[in-house]
């Protein structure tokens, strides 16, 4: 299948340049605790192993920092940083990485009174100083409140989309050009919007694609193929991240399906150009990452895709979440969320906050919820997959 790529133009990242001229590159991220340094390095070189461009790890704190300074003496892999909403730690972290990735919805977490324009050019100076990539990640469920004020609540694309851009043009009046970006959203048809509208307005910035929140295999794979065959099919994407629901060990895994579905596009193997079934259960939970606080988290997401098999044919969304950095935001558009403490889960429905319950109780009252609103449907007369 022959595509022609966006004219994107290089970026370096350690070892390795995504852009149109270089093959698209797979990524992944740790899961593991980043203080735990053996964890992380046998994580990350498995990841290197199996064919990892880059490997993302978070950074939040400064024992995070300190912790990275020996993980990189142990590791060839091109490493990334996610600084979370410690953009501050970037020149702890800077020396040791190849690429630095901030959201910008999360800068308005720290110094409030301090514009974002500030914080954008203290990061890209960081970044100069120290020969790294940076890159602009948007996410669905924490987008700058300032930047979601100014458009429709029903409008999912118009803040991701205005802040990609934004945070792309304030970078390049600094004289940064280093950069790719990312927008992102657990629901492929809006990740396949996104992309297209923003390579549409800057075809020449590379893109960085990924479904968040894609949830376990296979139905992650699944999602994240949709989008990438509509994206990578029409010559949209540069580097790539499979986020899958999976215990540590199996991490490697997002990399053999993220080279797979690339490999298919390109040999014409499609599956999709469809749509999820607008009309079904829909169960997306996160990545397994180093800000996941209990383990079990993994498991409760299987079990939660067990345990709900039952109400398929309803059009309910069930959101499982591994921490409290993306958690509470990226719930609020599910019927039902969940989001993940140290030793307990935190209920949702919608926006509205229905209890905080332990491990061995949330599945118990998922399901009382899930059945009141199997209920509520039925109430109002609203049709079924069946």
């Amino acid at each position: 299948m022959s595509i022609e790529r966006n004219p994107t133009r290089s970026v370096r990242i350690g070892s390795i340049s995504i852009g149109c001229e270089h093959p698209i590159a797979v990524q992944s991220m740790t899961a593991t605790h980043t203080q735990d340094i053996d964890a992380t390095v046998e994580q990350i070189n498995a990841l290197h192993a199996a064919g990892a461009d880059v490997v993302r790890v978070a950074v939040d704190s400064v024992k995070d920092a300190q912790a990275l300074a020996e993980i990189r003496k142990q590791t060839s892999a091109n490493l990334s940083v996610d600084l979370q909403e410690s953009y501050r730690l970037a020149e702890q972290v800077a020396p040791h990485v190849d690429k630095i990735r901030y959201n910008p919805g999360h800068l308005y977490h720290h110094e409030k009174n301090r514009p974002w324009q500030e914080k954008v050019a203290y990061l890209a100076s960081v970044a100069t100083e120290h020969d790294c990539a940076i890159r602009v990640g948007v996410n669905c469920g924490s987008v700058d409140p300032d930047k979601k004020a100014q458009f429709d609540p029903d409008d999912a694309i118009g803040p991701i989309l205005q802040s990609g851009i934004e945070h792309c043009e304030h970078l390049e009046k600094l004289g940064f050009e280093r950069f790719v970006v990312s927008l992102k959203d657990s629901d492929p048809s809006t990740v396949v919007k996104i992309n297209q509208r923003f390579a549409e307005m800057r075809p020449d910035i590379p893109l960085h694609l990924g479904v968040t929140e894609a949830g376990l295999p296979p139905d992650g794979i699944i999602k994240t193929r949709i989008a990438f065959e509509q994206l990578i099919g029409r010559g949209i994407g540069d580097t790539i991240r499979v986020s899958l629901t999976v215990p540590n060990a199996r991490k490697p895994e997002e990399i053999q399906a993220g080279r797979e579905i690339i490999d298919d596009i390109y040999a014409g193997r499609l599956r999709s150009v469809v749509a999820l079934d607008p009309n079904a259960l829909n169960i997306i939970s996160c990545p397994s990452c180093s800000r996941v606080e209990n383990e079990a988290f993994v498991e409760l997401a299987q079990d939660v895709k067990q345990m709900t098999a039952y109400a398929k044919q309803y059009a309910i969304t069930i959101a499982v979440m591994g921490c409290r950095v993306n958690g509470p935001g990226e719930t609020d558009d599910a019927d039902l969320g969940l989001w993940c403490g140290p030793k307990r889960v935190n209920l949702k429905k919608g926006e509205e906050s229905i209890g905080a319950f332990t491990y061995d109780e949330i599945l118990d009252r998922l399901k009382l919820e899930l059945d009141k609103l199997i209920e509520e449907k039925q109430t109002l007369g609203q049709p079924t997959n069946s």
